[in-house]
């Protein structure tokens, strides 16, 4: 609803629609995408109920700048009393100067911005902003990101909102050299906390208590083909994080390898043999936000779950694997292991024995696994570097040696790197995966 502002203090809310997917996305691997919509939600009705409050005891108009959605969808959520204006076009702070600006062409001599991600701001801090704001050109609540959580101005001064690096920790500091070399004179509130990252839920007090610290719930995806020898500790240790769901995706096993899933209270799946296709029918069925693609052979390590929690909160991290440790003593493991790490971390290209993890919608984005009769993983690597960074986490997985033990390590390593180069130079996944099992039965 657009109507004309009729009170000198203007109080103007940035949010956006609370769409699953769209919202908090730095907290999706922490909650998920549709519970941290939903905290979304949470914070910004809490945050206009505090400006509602503090309008019962001033003369206040409050407009919201919107984005993701349309009027209508807006008042639907947050009420019918409310101006609402999109945000439009441009960087945070075009934004902000538009609306700032807007405002007071309207007749607001005293005008305040605020966003819904600090649940600590209340009716009084609002007040002391406005306050200060007969006495001072601008206000500013500084956020411990760097940021700030609150600005006011008496008057409009685009050049505040020229040149800023938003986003990131330095803002608050280059809007104060800004407003100094304006000779500006500005008032800083109390510093705050924003709830951005997955380690600021903590911050959340008991009105946000179904938020606080919580994990994702991890989808652990086994493709397995007669592993009885190995799978029972593959599962111990992926079952030490209460936040997981095990999903064995038996591709036609003739040693009892399902009913020892089963043994354990692991949901067993039947898909068509081929590991690409197994771990794709098992992530299909998944229901946690982040989807860990196991070898059956392969143990994690002790706090998997936080690791990987963490890893996934940087938001340049598109997914992420550990680092490689081989179950033997032979000297030769040792370098086929520093190799492995080293060429993990500098061209982000783990294969599947380290643990390839990822959110479920980048699994949904990239398509899934290739359905290569071999050099999926590798595959899925190339599509997954396209999207960001793929993250190596300084802590080892530990897998069998049987493979370097039965062949030796020397004809292991040429075999697997012929493979590769082979498959570099066009040489059918097919062909090779005939190639790869002749020589693993030599």
């Amino acid at each position: 609803m657009n109507s004309t502002q009729n009170s000198s203090e203007h109080q103007i809310i940035f949010t956006r629609y609370p769409e699953p997917g769209k919202t908090k996305t730095r907290l999706i691997p922490a909650l998920g995408s549709e519970r941290a919509a939903e905290l979304h939600r949470h914070l910004a009705e809490h945050t206009l109920a505090q400006v509602k409050q503090l309008a019962n005891n001033r003369s206040l108009t409050t407009e919201i700048r919107f984005t993701g959605s349309t009027p209508a969808q807006m008042q639907t959520w947050l009420g019918t009393e409310i101006i609402y204006q999109t945000q439009g076009e441009g960087d945070l702070g075009e934004r902000m100067a538009r609306a700032f600006q807007e405002a007071f062409t309207t007749g607001s001599q005293r005008v305040v911005i605020i966003g819904t991600d600090c649940p600590s701001i209340d009716p009084p801090l609002l007040a002391t902003a406005f306050d200060e704001l007969h006495r001072h050109d601008l206000v500013l609540g500084p956020a411990e990101d760097g940021g700030y959580y609150l600005i006011g101005l008496s008057r409009f001064i685009p050049d505040l909102f020229a040149g800023i690096t938003w986003g990131t920790s330095s803002v608050l500091q280059q809007t104060l050299t800004i407003a100094n070399q304006l000779q500006l004179s500005y008032s800083l509130l109390p510093q705050r906390a924003d709830i951005d990252r997955p380690e600021d839920l903590a911050l959340l007090d008991e009105r946000f208590a179904n938020f606080k610290q919580l994990t994702p719930k991890i989808s652990i995806i086994v493709p397995v083909l007669n592993e009885t020898g190995t799978l029972e500790k593959t599962l111990r240790t992926a079952q030490l994080s209460a936040q997981v769901e095990i999903i064995v995706a038996d591709g036609g096993s003739e040693d009892g390898t399902d009913d020892l899933a089963r043994s354990m209270g692991v949901k067993v799946i039947y898909p068509p043999v081929g590991r690409a296709a197994q771990m794709n029918a098992g992530a299909a069925i998944a229901t946690g936000d982040i989807l860990l693609f196991l070898h059956g052979d392969t143990q994690l390590p002790e706090g998997f779950d936080k690791v990987i929690t963490e890893t996934l909160s940087n938001s340049d991290v598109i997914a992420g694997a550990f680092e490689l440790r081989i179950d033997g003593e032979h000297r030769g493991l040792r370098f086929i292991e520093t190799g492995v790490n080293w060429r993990s971390r500098w061209f982000g290209m783990p294969y599947g024995d380290q643990a390839i993890f990822m959110p479920a919608q980048v699994f949904k984005r990239v398509g899934g696994f290739p359905e290569m009769a071999i050099m999926e993983d590798f595959e899925m690597m190339r599509r997954l570097r396209r999207l960001g960074k793929i993250n190596i986490v300084a802590m080892p997985v530990l897998t069998s040696g049987r493979r370097w033990q039965k062949l030796g390590v020397v004809k292991t390593t040429l075999i697997n790197q012929l493979v590769i180069m082979s498959y570099f130079l066009g040489v059918a996944p097919t062909r090779l995966a005939r190639w790869y099992r002749r020589q693993q039965k030599s």
